[in-house]
């Protein structure tokens, strides 16, 4: 019976070494792992700075502009006649072919507006746009009901004749 004490003091012994064996290989995966985060954290912090030095070289977002595919145009540019629809347009007759074409067009509306007022209001062209050498775009409205119009449009000698292509009433 004299033995078993020293029976388990040597199972504890055992276990003791044992698990401190275990601690001392935990702690260098643990190391092996630290180091290997650090490297990758120093590689992401040199990308963020080659990034960071890109955006630098860019405009902001807020001033950047994004560039239409050809033939297509926004909304801001539209009613902007080209140098090439400006020449035309000079030739048959025009001094100032945006001017002319929208006083003209403000002249004829009342002709040209496809629908009457109602409820006592008068419909007029309350927006247009020439689009290009033979094509216009106009808003009317009494201020009840409007609509659009697209107006095709020919100028022969400084005259202008104006045809209602389409309208759509909202």
């Amino acid at each position: 019976m004299r033995i078993l004490p020293w029976i388990l003091a040597g199972i504890f012994l055992f276990l003791a070494f044992y698990f401190y064996l275990q601690k001392n290989e935990a702690e260098n995966r643990l190391a092996i792992a630290d180091n290997q985060i650090e490297e990758v954290d120093q590689e992401l912090e040199q990308k963020d700075q080659a990034i960071d030095s890109l955006e630098d070289n860019m405009l902001p977002p807020d001033t950047m502009e994004m560039v239409p595919p050809g033939g297509a145009a926004f909304v801001d540019e539209l009613g902007t006649l080209s140098e090439s629809d400006i020449r035309r347009l000079k030739q048959k007759g025009l001094e100032n072919p945006e001017a002319d074409l929208m006083n003209d067009l403000n002249r004829k509306q009342r002709q040209l507006i496809p629908t009457e007022g109602t409820l006592g209001g008068t419909m007029a062209i309350r927006d247009s746009r020439i689009l290009n050498d033979r094509y216009a775009m106009a808003y009317y409205e009494d201020g009840h009901t409007g609509g659009y119009m697209i107006l095709k449009y020919t100028v022969n000698n400084g005259n202008i004749n104006w045809t209602v292509v389409d309208n759509a009433r909202l």
